[in-house]
């Protein structure tokens, strides 16, 4: 059996059609998505609806549950007025279906697939999608988000970077970014390159495999759909995506 893990899509259709495309040569079984679908990006009704369409779960992610009460932050500074705006361009795209969509998400999903094989998905941690499990936090910390649990895998996404790690007898599983992946380069500046990330899950008399995936996709694409879109800020949001 085979489980295609994706998260963080923010909105880019782009990247999931690509990233959904390769996972149709995978020969899995089901496609769940750990949140964070439509927000911040220039399609996210059209992600929201292809979601929907292929009767994809997904758990609630921070910015799906900010699209429910879309408000600004407080104080804004000059160099985050541009991301703010974006962000209340992507919320009244959304019309009541979608907005009902979305308020149905839950936080948590479990699966049993039997024989040994659970699953635990979630968008920052069980506890909260504002956590963020990455490879250096304290083992203390992980006992504290996960001590009412129980599973072989636990998936969750939030941080825009790709990991898996050990935890007790279980695996922690994080698939990256579909839509909006984080990349540091040489001089410390965060980039987005254009590749599509997912996690496979294979469960095969009784081991289990966990493969990282990374899909590109094209900018050019990705500018003509931000160009119809009527997105606010357009040449700033391309100007950091990388080919």
């Amino acid at each position: 059996m085979r489980i295609a893990l994706i998260s963080d899509i923010h909105g880019n259709l782009t990247a999931l059609e690509t990233a959904l495309e390769h996972i149709g040569t995978q020969d899995v079984a089901h496609i769940i998505c750990l949140g964070d679908v439509a927000a911040q990006g220039p399609q996210p009704r059209e992600v929201i609806e292809r979601l929907r369409e292929l009767e994809i779960p997904v758990v609630m992610g921070n910015t799906d549950h900010w699209l429910l009460n879309p408000l600004p932050p407080d104080i804004i500074q000059q160099d985050e007025r541009r991301e703010t705006e974006i962000e209340l361009w992507s919320a009244a795209q959304l019309g009541a279906a979608e907005l009902e969509t979305v308020a149905d998400y839950r936080p948590t999903l479990f699966r049993d697939f039997g024989h040994g094989f659970t699953l635990l998905c979630y968008h920052g941690s069980p506890r909260s999608y504002e956590d963020r499990v990455e490879p250096t936090t304290p083992e203390e910390t992980l006992n504290d988000w996960f001590s009412e649990e129980r599973a072989l895998v636990y998936a969750g996404g939030h941080t825009h970077e790709a990991m898996v790690r050990r935890y007790g007898k279980s695996m922690l599983v994080n698939p990256g970014s579909v839509g909006q992946t984080v990349y540091q380069t040489a001089g410390g500046r965060d980039v987005q390159p254009t590749w599509a990330e997912y996690g496979l899950l294979a469960w095969n008399d009784g081991a289990l495999s966990i493969t990282l995936q990374r899909v590109p996709y094209s900018k050019d694409e990705l500018s003509r759909a931000v160009r119809r879109s009527g997105m606010p800020h357009a040449d700033y949001w391309l100007d950091n995506w990388r080919s």
